[in-house]
């Protein structure tokens, strides 16, 4: 099975045992990742950034972050968090950089197979 998810539209997905959600960069077009073509050892280049919640720099500052919702709604929260991934991705291994805030920061793992299930 591959741990790279061809979308449509010159994107690609994996999923990122640090979030523990899937992360979609564009491989094709403008503005693309440089990637090696390959679906289980990839490549991209540059790093990849995600940022959600407070940590996303579009967010508008008047509205609440998930820290903010999940601590209002402590029976029902969402099952989205606050978060800033950093990483460097080389032959389907993936490098966390210092400033991720979860917990894989610093380390270095395999990216796991793409799973069917995830969206």
């Amino acid at each position: 099975m591959a741990k790279l998810k061809l979308e449509p539209e010159g994107r690609a997905s994996f999923m990122c045992p640090g979030c523990g959600q899937s992360h979609t960069v564009r491989i094709g077009g403008d503005g693309a990742w440089t990637w090696n073509g390959d679906v289980d050892a990839f490549t991209l280049q540059p790093s990849v950034l995600f940022q959600s919640g407070h940590f996303d720099p579009y967010r508008r500052q008047e509205k609440p972050c998930w820290c903010t919702y999940n601590a209002e709604h402590p029976d029902d929260p969402a099952p989205f968090k606050c978060v800033r991934c950093h990483s460097f991705v080389t032959n389907g291994r993936i490098q966390f950089l210092g400033d991720s805030t979860h917990q894989l920061k610093e380390l270095t793992v395999e990216i796991p197979d793409w799973d069917s299930d995830v969206n």
